[in-house]
């Protein structure tokens, strides 16, 4: 078996999606396999290279994971010709910078989203990697989520029939950090700093609903700060400038309209974190991060409206479980499999800057919707 190296540069390590989802659960679980099989007798083994801002979190992390490289200075990691990879998993207010430094510098480029602050920050990116020759991915995790998988296989299956609507429900509560510590950033909460629901979660939305049900084609949000003081990491009381609540609905192409709810101030009465129902004329689903049921038109009930008296059936044990058929790895490490071999072998890719770009799109026209109170149309980008 021929072993062949390539050497990622890792940026925003020391932030919790950048830890445990990427070095931890990704490349550090590749390398625990021996590397990704590339076929043909050759393997691909990833080399990390921690970057960062703090010396000791960088040295910390490298000491745990039996790593010997680590630096606190991009430029000359970028300078470095052993560097195949720039990997991003800043705050999004210091990525454009640092994604354009290492285009500049032919760096082959994968990177957490939102890509940028706006729409045209993002469009250059696309372009400035494009005119560069270099290959590049946005992370679009949940589209490789198990109960994403399987209502993926119903819609190929063509199990619904026509789609007539799709309903998410994502968030939980973030504590404001006074009394117990938040389980996210303080940034997040500070639109100066790139904070906010609708940047961080209309790009998702974007992609889930363009991979799965057809592109987006005009938007209407409402947007909220429900909780207007929270506590940072020293314990101090901020101001919270972002929205921490978004409520969306969305044209789809082809006719289906999607509701989607996304918010850090909502307390769980569901069975996951985020939750889609999709009803289409010959069946329904609802799919979480794992599971996924349905129920057919054959076996839909017939329940009628009277308030007089108690619920007579449970409406939750009339579902049927979707199996999983497969064994599902986890989304980030299954996507960045999916980038190397790109990279290694050239396979087809298409979740670049590019789609990228259509998420910042959605979320820009997003918060243009709220603030001005009508709908916007989501036109088609391209280069």
């Amino acid at each position: 078996m021929t072993r062949r190296t390539v050497r990622i540069a890792m940026n925003g390590v020391t932030g919790r999606m950048g830890y445990r989802q990427h070095l931890v659960r990704s490349i550090l679980a590749l390398r625990e396999q021996g590397g990704l099989d590339l076929g043909n007798g050759e393997t691909l083994w990833p080399e990390p290279v921690l970057v960062g801002r703090r010396e000791h979190a960088l040295r910390t992390l490298a000491e745990r994971h039996g790593l010997t490289e680590w630096s606190t200075d991009l430029d000359a990691v970028l300078a470095d010709d052993s560097i195949d990879i720039y990997f991003d998993a800043q705050v999004t207010s210091a990525r454009v910078d640092a994604l354009t430094k290492a285009i500049d510098a032919g760096k082959h480029i994968y990177t957490e989203k939102p890509t940028a602050a706006d729409l045209a920050g993002a469009l250059d990116l696309a372009r400035l990697a494009s005119e560069k020759g270099i290959k590049h991915g946005v992370v679009q995790d949940k589209l490789f989520l198990p109960g994403l998988l399987k209502l993926k296989r119903l819609v190929d299956g063509g199990f619904f029939g026509e789609i007539l609507s799709v309903r998410g429900e994502f968030g939980y509560w973030v504590f404001e950090g006074d009394w117990q510590d938040a389980q996210r950033p303080s940034w997040n909460y500070r639109s100066e700093d790139g904070g906010g629901i609708v940047v961080d979660m209309f790009p998702h939305w974007e992609y889930v609903l363009h991979e799965l049900f057809g592109r987006v084609t005009s938007v209407t949000a409402h947007v909220s700060t429900h909780v207007p003081q929270r506590w940072d990491e020293q314990g101090k009381p901020y101001a919270a400038t972002a929205d921490d609540a978004a409520y969306g609905i969305f044209q789809l192409e082809g006719g289906a309209i999607a509701q989607i709810n996304s918010s850090w101030a909502v307390r769980v009465h569901r069975d996951e974190l985020v939750e889609f129902q999709v009803d289409g004329t010959h069946g329904s689903a609802v799919a979480g991060l794992r599971n996924c049921r349905v129920q057919h038109r054959s076996a839909t009930p017939k329940p009628v409206w009277n308030p007089d008296i108690p619920a007579t059936e449970s409406f939750r044990e009339q579902w049927q479980e979707v199996p999983d058929n497969a064994e599902f790895d986890n989304g980030f490490k299954a996507q960045w499999e999916l980038f190397l071999r790109h990279v290694a072998l050239d396979e087809p890719y298409h979740w670049d800057l590019l789609a990228g770009a259509r998420g910042v799109q959605l979320a820009e026209l997003g918060l243009k919707s709220a603030a001005e109170g009508r709908r916007f149309d989501v036109p088609e980008v391209s280069l």
